[in-house]
């Protein structure tokens, strides 16, 4: 196996609809790359590309998907959900909002475990 020969590797998966876009598969996926040495790096959502539309979701699948996987196991499993931007936009990683509120120094967030709380973000502790 090549991860045997000091290869890292690294798993790219596009998001199929009917495929791979159910939270559970997703978590199952990347959990079992890991077991063989395989870092889940993207998830990307699929490219605008003509008669390929039955395959596509919309990007919120994508977005709860990590928000299903970011706390629900290691973080070497989580890769970066990705859109590729037509007309060379380049790639761009998307992530849930955890951020919820911001007030002066109290910001509020809320964690994979949809729970909210109050952080003091304070310039001198």
């Amino acid at each position: 196996m090549l991860a045997d020969a000091g290869m890292p590797l690294g798993n790219q998966s596009v998001l199929l609809k009917g495929i791979n876009d159910k939270p559970e598969i997703m978590l199952e996926l990347v959990q079992k790359l890991l077991e063989i040495r395989v870092k889940p790096y993207y998830i990307y959502q699929a490219d605008l590309v003509k008669g390929t539309q039955h395959f596509r979701t919309k990007v919120k699948v994508g977005l709860d998907i990590m928000r299903s996987i970011r706390g629900f196991t290691s973080g070497m499993a989580v890769p970066d959900f990705i859109v590729d931007l037509p007309g060379g936009g380049g790639k761009v990683p998307l992530l849930p909002e955890y951020l919820v509120e911001c007030q002066g120094a109290k910001l509020t967030f809320r964690n994979y475990k949809n729970e909210l709380f109050t952080y003091d973000d304070l310039a001198e502790a």
